[in-house]
């Protein structure tokens, strides 16, 4: 019988992003021939869309059942470690992870960013983590461990290692806008850029990551069409058609990555800042300048392709040190 892997993260929620990590994950662990769990708000549908197992992350039998089944947990990937968002979406994750630890489980913080922390969730964060294997998405979250007393390694987010369906064609004149509908600072600065570059002929598609939050955005920005989805292959092969990406959604930014689509990030959050930074590409603090990422976009500005390689190796290489 093949080993159980239990994940842990923001899956089962409609976010486009965290069901690409889903998608990348359950495939590589299938691939060394061991079984998935996905812990997920809506795990029937988890468990058919990525042909795995899953069970419900926030019941507390189910969630007990799940962890004491399998032989590993990875906490990841995404953005969980932080408690911007709120101290109980913190004390939730460290509350898996003490689950796993205290059923003797190998835990493995798998390709996280980690971030931002209050100090108290800094403290929090550090007891949990004391002697796991901690393998993070970008360097700013090693600095970030180093902080905190902690040792991690750099791996890469799983996403990259997606691929677009084959034989797409690509419209050079094609430019992906990504928002997000909670980043409202971004909003008019990127309606201004929709303006721009329809101005200057390019076909501008809206593509909205999390349709419950981000399509009132999406369709606010004036684009030629948007593209809702919550599929992550919709998504990418969307980015894998288009010339050129700017996103305030990390993942739009990552899926033109493992895409060889150039980008521009709207760093909302340090996520994204970090993430460009790692794959030499612009990025952008709030608000966004409309002229600089309208040029971006016009010369189809590119990131470092090599650093991206690394990354993608990274990400695959991180599969094996956390499940050998």
């Amino acid at each position: 019988m093949s080993r159980r892997v239990a994940v842990s993260g923001y899956y089962g929620f409609g976010n486009t992003g965290d069901e690409a990590i889903a998608l990348a994950i359950t495939r590589e662990i299938k691939k060394r021939g061991m079984t998935p769990l996905l812990l997920s708000n809506t795990p029937q549908e988890s468990a058919q869309t990525y042909g795995s197992e899953a069970a419900a992350r926030m019941k507390p039998l189910p969630l007990l059942l799940a962890v004491a089944r399998s032989s590993v947990l990875l906490s990841g990937g995404g953005g969980l470690l932080q408690d911007k968002t709120s101290a109980r979406t913190l004390s939730y994750y460290l509350g898996v992870i003490r689950l796993a630890r205290f059923l003797g489980k190998r835990v493995v913080i798998f390709n996280q960013s980690v971030g931002p922390l209050s100090p108290e969730g800094g403290c929090r964060v550090a007891a949990a983590l004391k002697g796991l294997r901690i393998i993070v998405r970008d360097a700013g979250s090693l600095e970030t461990l180093e902080g905190l007393g902690l040792r991690g390694e750099l791996g890469g987010d799983p996403a990259l290692l997606l691929s677009p369906t084959p034989g797409l064609p690509r419209d050079l004149q094609s430019v992906i806008i990504a928002p997000r509908g909670d980043v409202t600072g971004a909003l008019e600065p990127l309606r201004e850029v929709t303006v721009q570059l329809r101005r200057a002929g390019r076909h501008v598609t809206a593509l909205s990551f999390m349709p419950d939050h981000d399509d009132a955005a999406a369709h606010a920005l004036g684009a030629n069409h948007v593209v809702s989805t919550r599929d992550p292959q919709t998504a990418l092969d969307t980015v894998a058609r288009s010339g050129y990406v700017i996103g305030v959604r990390l993942h739009a930014l990552i899926l033109a990555a493992a895409a060889g689509t150039p980008f521009s990030g709207v760093a909302y959050d340090p996520k994204v800042q970090g993430f460009c930074a790692d794959a030499g590409a612009p990025s952008h603090p709030l608000p966004p300048v409309p002229l600089t990422l309208v040029e971006e976009a016009v010369r189809r500005v590119t990131p470092d392709w090599n650093a991206i390689e690394d990354m993608k190796l990274r990400a695959s290489h991180s599969f094996s040190q956390a499940l050998n």
